[in-house]
């Protein structure tokens, strides 16, 4: 013989812990607006200078993302292609500085050693 009281009991528990843990979870976290607020001025000041940064960074990640999805590979892939692309890139970039350096040092001690010239 099944005990009903115990069943509705048990249900009306668990659904309390359901539906009411995570109500009060909502209820007790802050917004960010409330967050902001409660910021020292200095720090109102600094997040809000670098706010449109932030905004920027990540809709520049989005955009990478959605082109690196448009590829046939995986998205880990495509963005690990594109940073090699990247970094050879830069690496090429500095050698020619590197070079140009050597190149504007080597015409100074030329110049230095040869005055006439």
């Amino acid at each position: 013989m099944p005990n009903y009281t115990l069943w509705a009991k048990m249900l009306s528990a668990g659904a309390v812990m359901c539906i009411g843990g995570p109500a009060l979870v909502y209820y007790v976290t802050p917004t960010e607006e409330e967050l902001f607020k409660r910021y020292n001025p200095e720090l109102q000041k600094r997040s809000l200078e670098n706010r449109y940064k932030r905004q920027q960074d990540f809709d520049d990640f989005v955009t990478k993302l959605k082109e690196y999805s448009k590829s046939d590979k995986s998205i880990w892939v495509a963005a690990a292609e594109h940073e090699a692309r990247t970094r050879s890139n830069t690496a090429e970039k500095q050698g020619a500085a590197a070079a140009e350096i050597q190149k504007r040092k080597d015409e100074i001690r030329q110049h230095s050693i040869n005055p006439d010239r």
